[in-house]
């Protein structure tokens, strides 16, 4: 009996898996079966990681804005909870990122926004004049 000589689609498949895995380490860039499965895994991976790198800058930022604001000139404890919560109250959108890079960047430009909030604060407990 002669043999039968296969298609070529198979190994195209086979050949575009051990692309993608080719600079796997060890027996996770060889056998076919384990390189299917490592490619499972990668693609599983980087999916549920896109979405944890994007809580983890949220995170970073939210520290950096809070360590910036608790380091104020005049000893004055303000939070970051309640920074954010007069932001939204006098309507100044600004993002977190946004912040977060006034924080590292300009010190002064954070102070002057912490500034402003805290004056338009005195102003509106004050009494009103008649």
């Amino acid at each position: 009996m002669t043999r039968v000589r296969r298609g070529y689609i198979a190994r195209r498949r086979r050949k575009k898996m051990r692309l993608f895995v080719s600079s796997f380490r060890g027996a996770h860039s060889k056998p076919i079966r384990i390189v299917a499965q490592q490619k499972i895994r990668a693609l599983f991976s980087a999916h549920r990681d896109r979405d944890k790198k994007k809580r983890d800058f949220r995170r970073l930022w939210i520290t950096r804005i809070n360590a910036a604001i608790r380091e104020t000139e005049k000893g004055i404890y303000y939070s970051y909870s309640k920074f954010i919560h007069d932001l939204y109250k006098r309507q100044l959108i600004l993002n977190r990122k946004i912040l977060a890079q006034i924080a590292i960047l300009n010190r002064n430009s954070i102070y002057s926004i912490y500034n402003e909030i805290l004056k338009k604060e005195d102003w509106k407990d004050a009494p009103e004049m008649l």
